[in-house]
């Protein structure tokens, strides 16, 4: 193994870019919640490799870009934004595995209290262009 880094990260390393996924690992998941803020699934997509497993609920792993938007706008239908920390980080070369303390905490567009929290345990993959995405996206960790 290389470049092996236990650091927990809670402010990005770098400038976030809402439109893409970030150069360091260390950013992936604040580009993360700005794209997320912006409501678009399409732009959340960006931050998943084609065939990544996306897992929105316990023992249910979900690939492929229809799938995955399907439960994006599930989560983007709420209306509340995401908030998330990186508790560690742990890179070997253009693998990492993330875990992240998150939540999604508010009243919902619909009218309801909504408290959706987890720690997610996530392998990101840098890609030729040198930006961070997911494989594994396990929001709800040992959990799921």
């Amino acid at each position: 193994m290389t470049d092996s880094e236990q650091t927990p990260r809670h402010v990005p390393a770098g400038p976030v870019d809402p439109n893409g996924p970030a150069s360091d690992p260390g950013a992936h998941v604040a580009a993360y919640c700005a794209a997320f803020a912006s409501g678009s699934s399409a732009l959340v997509d960006r931050f998943y490799e084609p065939g990544a497993v996306l897992v929105p609920q316990p023992g249910t792993p979900l690939s492929g870009v229809s799938e995955r938007a399907a439960a994006y706008d599930h989560l983007l239908g709420f209306g509340v934004p995401m908030k998330a920390g990186t508790r560690h980080l742990y890179v070997a070369g253009d693998i990492a595995l993330s875990i992240v303390d998150w939540s999604m905490r508010g009243t919902a567009r619909q009218g309801f209290p909504l408290d959706l929290h987890g720690v997610a345990a996530d392998v990101l993959r840098r890609g030729a262009d040198g930006r961070w995405r997911y494989l594994i996206n396990n929001p709800f960790g040992t959990g799921s």
